[in-house]
């Protein structure tokens, strides 16, 4: 899949731009902490973007990286392909629809802020538009791909039990209570399902044709 000199190119392009943006928005967060390492990391890892930006960072350096077969085969196959761009796509939408304009970053805080929920999204679309082999997609992998989604949301939860703290504002107990929360939750849960499905029935049209 990653042989041809514009998909090494472009995963090269991908992992440089991707990483830039995931140390960018650690070091503006750590100056906004006065520079507390492991506070701003424990804080720093709480958030979906964060973490799913790692996972795709990860993904494409191992792609560009790899000098055998056996590295990197867990990231090259389709199936996690599709799923890290749906965990993507769902960072965008939901940020840039419900959660854009809550803050209002500048400078260099705004550049990592554009990166992580609109570079990213688009860059790695590209990817698997372009260079993704989508023939063996299939229907039952979008219930397995919400293992992740489903994971963060429970830490986020016991975690925000513990410490009274939630990353984000529609999953926020404090100011919600657990049935709008819950609530809120269960269809960001849909979200990532039917946007599966959504990519998996584009794959297979795109075989047809």
């Amino acid at each position: 899949m990653i042989s041809s000199p514009a998909s090494k190119t472009y995963v090269a392009f991908g992992a440089v731009i991707i990483w830039f943006s995931i140390l960018l928005q650690y070091y503006v967060s750590l100056q906004q902490a006065n520079f507390h390492f492991i506070e701003t990391l424990k804080l720093f890892l709480s958030f979906f973007t964060v973490t799913t930006n790692i996972l795709l960072g990860f993904c494409l350096l191992s792609l560009w990286l790899a000098k055998e077969k056996n590295l990197g085969v867990f990231f090259s196959k389709p199936s996690t392909l599709t799923a890290l761009t749906v965990y993507i796509l769902v960072v965008g939408l939901i940020y840039n629809v419900l959660l854009r304009g809550l803050l209002h970053p500048t400078g260099w805080a705004r550049i990592a802020d554009e990166l992580l929920h609109v570079a990213s999204p688009l860059i790695f679309l590209g990817f698997w538009i372009f260079f993704v082999d989508k023939t063996k997609l299939a229907y039952k992998s979008a219930l397995t791909w919400l293992i992740y989604p489903i994971a963060y949301i429970v830490f986020i939860v016991i975690r925000g039990y513990l410490i009274n703290l939630y990353p984000y504002p529609f999953i926020n107990v404090v100011n919600l209570g657990y049935p709008k929360a819950v609530l809120n939750a269960f269809f960001c849960v849909v979200l990532f399902w039917l946007l599966s499905i959504l990519l998996i029935w584009i794959g297979k049209k795109t075989v047809k044709h």
